[in-house]
């Protein structure tokens, strides 16, 4: 059995006993009471009627009599005289009746007697009822009956407590083991869920999940196990993307060092061609070092933003300018159509620019040809900005992933292209660490459109 079982059934059948126990000797101690008051009750009422409905103490035969009587009732009696001497009785012996005693029988009043045989050393519980003739004290009519008869049905009723008390007792103890295995079996579960996933196995779960706390406990440990898993996957992606990542350019830079080194070349022309590479690849590495620098510490929290009230029609004018020379090369439109009176919103500016910037080279790359809309207006206490393109697309499937790490809709095209699938994830943690949000929608050869919004400076 398992200790949780043990520890568990031990407290439960601790709490029956707490509670059998007092309440079986309170049913004792109140059955006892009851059968005694009744008897007692019983030879007051005898010892009176027998009292009163004697006519002579010198007639023998209605001594006997009562004596007969007595008897069949399974009592014991004795009479006796106005001086307390015991004229008849029912050969049981006693000591005899106190001065005190006597007095208030004189006096006609009852008297309650224990006493003892001093024979057979059995205890009876009597009582005296004066015998009055014409109101002259004449003597007394005292009925006995053994102790016993009050605690034989009382033996009787404990010895049933007793068995039911047993019964109880065994029936709890099934059901508390049985109640206990199934508190328990969600623990011993988890227990064995978390072992698993402590030693990796990521991959396994709390099935038995109960309505109740220990439930929430089960699902908890299923999410821990998720979201380790997640990090996990992330983590070996992030390692492989990055490896890929810069083994291309490091390839690139490495051979192509090496044709300048060995004097490859046939012409100046083709040596500034390869100069060129070289330094494309090496600003294509340092962006990705800056950019997985940038994530990281936003991810830790460890960003410094410089937040102050900004005017985002300037921080957009100031992107557009430095993207101008990317659209003329391309041989794209950019259309912008910026509200009059946009309010001021808090935020870093610099960040503001890293985000239009990063939005725009990302339209810019995937649009072969058309336009490129900018729209900013102001709506319901939020400044919203769009930018638009005529671009190629994304899949609705992919829609929920684009903001991931290294994540590409067409991954050899986006190389090609120059991206190193971790501009998005910046913008999206950018713009959430400053209080705003971002949205995307697309249709596959039609184009793609971000909205973001800011609230107003307050």
């Amino acid at each position: 059995m398992n200790r949780i079982v043990l520890k568990l059934g031990v407290v439960m059948m601790s709490l029956i006993l707490a509670v059998l126990l007092p309440l079986g000797f309170v049913a004792d101690r109140i059955l006892t009471q009851f059968y005694y008051n009744q008897i007692q009750e019983e030879i007051q009422e005898l010892s009176q009627k027998y009292a009163n409905s004697i006519m002579s103490l010198n007639d023998e035969t209605v001594l006997n009599m009562y004596k007969n009587l007595a008897y069949f009732m399974n009592k014991e009696i004795y009479i006796t005289d106005e001086s307390g001497r015991v004229i008849a009785d029912t050969d049981i012996q006693t000591n005899p009746l106190s001065t005190e005693e006597l007095k208030q029988l004189s006096e006609g009043n009852p008297i309650q007697k224990n006493i003892e045989d001093r024979i057979t050393n059995e205890t009876y519980i009597g009582s005296g009822y004066p015998i009055m003739f014409s109101d002259t004290f004449q003597g007394s009519f005292f009925v006995f009956a053994p102790v016993e008869d009050a605690h034989a049905p009382v033996h009787k009723i404990r010895d049933l407590l007793f068995l039911s008390a047993v019964g109880a007792f065994f029936l709890g103890l099934g059901f508390t083991f049985l109640l206990a295995r199934k508190m328990s079996n969600p623990l011993l579960e988890m227990e064995r869920a978390t072992k698993e996933i402590a030693k990796g196995n990521l991959d396994v779960r709390v099935n038995t999940l109960p309505n109740d706390e220990l439930g929430s406990l089960g699902s908890a440990i299923n999410n821990l196990a998720v979201e380790t898993n997640r990090y996990r996957t992330n983590r070996r992606e992030l390692f492989a993307n990055i490896s890929h990542e810069l083994r291309t350019p490091i390839s690139y830079i490495k051979g192509y060092s090496n044709v300048l080194k060995n004097d490859l070349f046939e012409t100046e022309k083709e040596k500034q061609h390869y100069l060129t590479i070289i330094e494309d690849e090496t600003e294509r590495v340092m962006r990705l070092i800056n950019e997985l620098f940038d994530l990281a510490k936003m991810e830790e929290g460890k960003i410094d933003l410089q937040m102050e009230a900004v005017d985002l029609a300037e921080v957009i004018e100031t992107a557009v300018l430095k993207v101008n020379l990317e659209i003329e090369k391309k041989g794209l439109t950019l259309v912008t159509e910026i509200d009059g009176h946009i309010p001021f919103i808090e935020a870093d500016g610099n960040r503001l620019n890293q985000i239009i910037i990063n939005l725009l080279m990302n339209a810019i790359r995937y649009t072969e040809k058309g336009s490129i809309y900018l729209k900013l207006w102001s709506k319901k206490n939020n400044v919203y900005v769009s930018i638009e393109d005529t671009g190629i697309g994304i899949p609705k499937e992919e829609l929920p992933l684009i903001f991931e790490r290294f994540h590409r809709v067409e991954k050899s095209r986006s190389r090609d292209l120059g991206g190193t699938g971790l501009g998005l994830a910046i913008v999206k943690n950018l713009v959430e660490i400053q209080h705003g949000t971002i949205s995307v929608s697309s249709e596959l050869n039609k184009g793609t459109k971000f909205v973001l919004s800011f609230p107003e400076a307050g």
